[in-house]
């Protein structure tokens, strides 16, 4: 299971935080195929936020096939085989590479400083 985050100063809908957490969560191999999420309510107090939220980005996963709702039992990560398709990891990767490099680069480091210091992290 994975440990929902949300930043209200992103400018992302909350909603699209989950959806894509959720997505990388599987991509990332910390959410199974096959395992059972929170119900919509569990994880709307969990996150404090309206239960429409939650119920909206789990409507949207379900469309897409990612997400399998069972009544009665729960929702479930389906089993499909590429969640992420290549371009989306590619976009997500450049979006997350400018933001810490704008965040490291506001602090004075240089590029060579945090390439070294990135290559310096050993593998989970």
């Amino acid at each position: 299971m994975i440990t929902f985050l949300l930043d209200y100063s992103s400018g992302v809908p909350v909603y699209r935080q989950i959806i894509d957490q959720i997505r990388f969560g599987i991509a990332s191999g910390q959410l199974k195929l096959g395992e059972q999420l929170p119900t919509v309510r569990a994880l709307a107090v969990e996150l404090k936020v309206n239960l429409n939220t939650v119920s909206k980005a789990y409507k949207e996963l379900e469309i897409k096939n990612i997400l399998e709702t069972q009544q009665g039992t729960g929702t479930f990560i389906n089993k499909t085989k590429q969640v992420v398709p290549k371009k989306e990891r590619e976009d997500k990767l450049k979006e997350i590479c400018t933001q810490f490099s704008s965040v490291a680069l506001s602090y004075g480091f240089s590029l060579d400083e945090v390439m070294q210091e990135l290559k310096n992290i050993e593998n989970p």
